[in-house]
Order: structure tokens, then sequence, then C-alpha cells
């Protein structure tokens, strides 16, 4: 099985200049397959089409919430609606400001192994797989992967056949 086999494709992305504000909603309301669930992260391509980062809802949040305020002692200084002021400051940074540039993909043929070795290695849940031509394809979940992997220890890829 490779990549190719499990992969999403892609139907949506994000571009560099995309406020938060605008990406956030897009990750609300992005197809999944044939439905409007929302997903977890989308590519950011350039005008080219090229892969030049990832922003996920972790990305998002770190936003809103900047890891220098795991340091103090919230409960001090903090107000009800707090959050969602940050939220709304936060709303107009670019994609480009919180992205993840540094984004684990995998080619289109990669084997399934290569795959959750990937995924595994890096912490990631989402693997953005990469066409022959160079550009994102469409994404590997790892919910997707686990499916496929616990299909064949339930041994149901042939009918259940031991």
């Amino acid at each position: 099985m490779k990549a190719r086999d499990l992969m999403i494709p892609l139907q949506e992305h994000l571009k560099p200049d995309t406020t938060l504000r605008e990406a956030a909603n897009i990750l609300r309301t992005a197809k999944r397959d044939d439905e409007r669930s929302g997903v977890k992260g989308l590519p950011v391509l350039d005008a080219a089409g090229k892969m030049i980062g990832f922003l996920s809802i972790g990305d998002i949040l770190k936003a809103v919430f900047p890891s220098y305020m795991s340091l103090m002692n919230l409960g001090d200084f903090t107000w009800d609606g707090m959050v969602e002021d940050m939220a709304k400051k936060a709303g107009d940074k670019k994609v480009s400001e919180m992205m993840t540039k540094e984004v684990i993909s995998v080619h289109e043929d990669a084997s399934l192994m290569e795959c959750v070795d990937h995924m595994l290695k890096n912490n990631v849940k989402r693997l953005p797989v990469i066409g022959k031509d160079g550009k994102v394809a469409g994404i590997l979940y790892e919910r997707d992967v686990f499916f496929a992997i616990t299909k064949a220890m339930l041994n149901e890829n042939n009918g259940g056949a031991k």
C-alpha cells in the first residue's frame, strides 16, 4: 500500500498572506472527502503552488496563547474574556508568521511503513503527500493509516478469511 492509496486529495490550502482569522474559518469549514467537517491543518502554498509551510489548529492556539504565558501564574491577573480578547488580536496575524516552515511530507509512492515511520518519529498526525509534479497532491491522516493497519490486523482485507 502506498501513500497515494490512503491520502485524501487536496481540496483546500492556505496562502502565506491569509490572516489567521480567515485561516481559522477555512479550517473550520474545509471539505474532507465529500463532507464539510473541517480539518485540523492545511498546507500553505506559494503563488506557484509549492508548499512553503503547514498551518494547524495548534499553530493558531500558539498565536492566541504564546508559550511565555505558561511560565506565569495566570490566576493572579487573568480576567473573564481574556482569551477571547487575545484571539481577536491574533486574528490579524498572517499565516506566514505562525505556520510550521519545516514540514514533514512523503512522496505519493512512499510505502505505508515509511509513512508510519515519519508519523511516529516526528510526532505528526498529518503528512502532506507530494505528487510527481512536486506539488501537494493530498494529505495522509493518522486515522486513515490506523484504519488501514487495523483492517490488516483484523484480517478484513480479504473478507475475514484466515
